[in-house]
C-alpha cells in the first residue's frame, strides 16, 4: 500500500474516532483542541474529508479482488488446450497467496 493511501487511512481513523466521541459522549476532539468554527479546526475536517475520499480506491480495490478469485467458468472450449488437460490458474494462485502474506502482517 503506498504511503498517501497509508495517511489517507489513519486521517479517515482519527475521523471516525473523533465522531464516536460526538456520538458516545458528546465530545468534539477537534474542536477542543483547535477551538471552535476556527480556520484551523475547518483545515482538519477539510482534510479528514479528502482522505475519506482517497481512500473509496482501496475500498474498491478489495471487491476487485475479491470477485476475481471466485471459481472461473468456461462457456467454450480453450483452443490451446488439450482434450482431459486441465487449466491452471497461476495468476490466481498468486494473488491468492498473496493475498494470505497481507492478511498476516499486522500494518
Amino acid at each position: 500500500m503506498n504511503t498517501i493511501y497509508r495517511i489517507a487511512l489513519f486521517l479517515v481513523i482519527v475521523g471516525a474516532i473523533n465522531w464516536g466521541l460526538i456520538g458516545l459522549f458528546d465530545f468534539n476532539l477537534v474542536d477542543a483542541l483547535f477551538g471552535v468554527d476556527t480556520f484551523l479546526s475547518n483545515l482538519i475536517y477539510s482534510i479528514v474529508g479528502l482522505a475519506g475520499l482517497l481512500s473509496l480506491p482501496i475500498l474498491a480495490k478489495r471487491f476487485a479482488e475479491e470477485r476475481m478469485d471466485g471459481p472461473a467458468v468456461f462457456t467454450e472450449p480453450r483452443p490451446q488446450m488439450e482434450a482431459g488437460d486441465e487449466f491452471e490458474f497461476p495468476e490466481t494462485d498468486r494473488r491468492k497467496a498473496n493475498r494470505a502474506n497481507d492478511d498476516d502482517t499486522i500494518v
